[in-house]
């Protein structure tokens, strides 16, 4: 995928070998643009700000962008009532608290289960979350910060001061300040579902729209896909499709998406399950020539539609 093609000088510190924690190979083809977008973000040590539509492959760059450089990858998944510091630490105060308790059992011992009992150490109680063990490591990490939009409209903008110089925050229990040795690759996912983030954060940002891939990209990303299956020892999708129900299968899915008045458009993701059931669901692989023919009822629907307006719409008749 050649993320970080630019000049060697500017390229961030790689450790000596692949990280443990580096996930395993991703099927993603990125397009040329979205390279060049990593690697100006890289370059510019801001985080990069994706939008597109649900199943264009936002989140899935994040895994394909640390399994090339072989850094860790962190995924912190947003929520309405999700504050900053969630992602750096949490200190489990009751726990310590139970603990100091139980000590004082002159019966108690002095570990309970695989835990060791140690309430003078605070060390025991805090735990580093993903942007803050991101901020802890010996090597640059790849910390994914998916549906940003999802949190308070103040939660950008508390981000960017942990995403900017000087790269650290405190630990208020020890008093101590954590700082990055190596400031992490930061990718953010937004599907606007509270509108516009804040002008300030958006500055900060590099900016990329994902746009929903062309015909020849989406058959090459089924040719990857089938082929890392194949490769993982999957039995029951060994065999990859024929280019014949490929094709077919392609040429009923962009139907569909062109298709007006459905709300919930079938993204790559519900594609790729969509022509697995075709080529290995059954006994034996669906009809491409069927699937040309659209005789009779689209075969598991069930996989592309997921709101029920759309679903009741389902059936070659709508895309003939």
């Amino acid at each position: 995928m050649r993320f970080f093609t630019g000049n060697p000088e500017n390229r961030p510190t790689e450790p000596e070998a692949i990280h443990a924690e580096c996930p395993g190979p991703e099927p993603y083809l990125p397009s040329e643009e979205l390279i060049k977008a990593v690697n100006l973000s890289i370059f510019l040590k801001r985080p990069l700000l994706l939008e597109g539509e649900a199943g264009c492959g936002k989140t899935r760059l994040a895994s394909a962008v640390a399994h090339e450089l072989g850094y860790p990858l962190y995924r912190w998944n947003i929520r309405s009532t999700t504050r900053y510091q969630e992602g750096l630490y949490e200190y489990d105060a009751l726990l310590r608290l139970h603990d100091v308790n139980l000590l004082k059992d002159v019966n108690a011992k002095a570990k309970e289960g695989e835990r060791t009992l140690n309430p003078r150490s605070i060390n025991n109680y805090l735990e580093f979350k993903e942007l803050g063990q991101a901020f802890r490591n010996d090597c640059p990490s790849v910390v994914l910060i998916d549906e940003i939009d999802k949190a308070d409209l103040d939660f950008p903008n508390d981000l960017l001061a942990l995403l900017e110089k000087p790269y650290e925050f405190r630990v208020r229990e020890t008093g101590k300040t954590i700082t990055a040795n190596y400031p992490p690759i930061v990718i953010i996912t937004s599907n606007k579902e509270k509108g516009n983030l804040p002008a300030p954060f958006l500055r900060r940002c590099v900016y990329y729209f994902i746009e929903f891939p062309k015909r020849d990209d989406l058959k090459k990303i089924v040719e990857i896909h089938f082929q890392q299956m194949a490769e993982q020892g999957d039995e029951a999708t060994k065999t990859p499709p024929s280019v014949d129900l490929v094709d077919a299968a392609l040429d009923e899915f962009l139907a569909i998406r062109g298709q007006k008045g459905l709300t919930k458009l079938p993204g790559t993701s519900e594609f790729l399950d969509w022509l697995g059931a075709l080529a290995h669901f059954a006994n034996q692989p669906y009809s491409a020539a069927a699937l040309k023919a659209k005789a009779g009822e689209l075969p598991y629907k069930e996989l592309l539609f997921k709101l029920r307006d759309d679903w009741r719409r389902a059936g070659f008749a709508a895309s003939s």
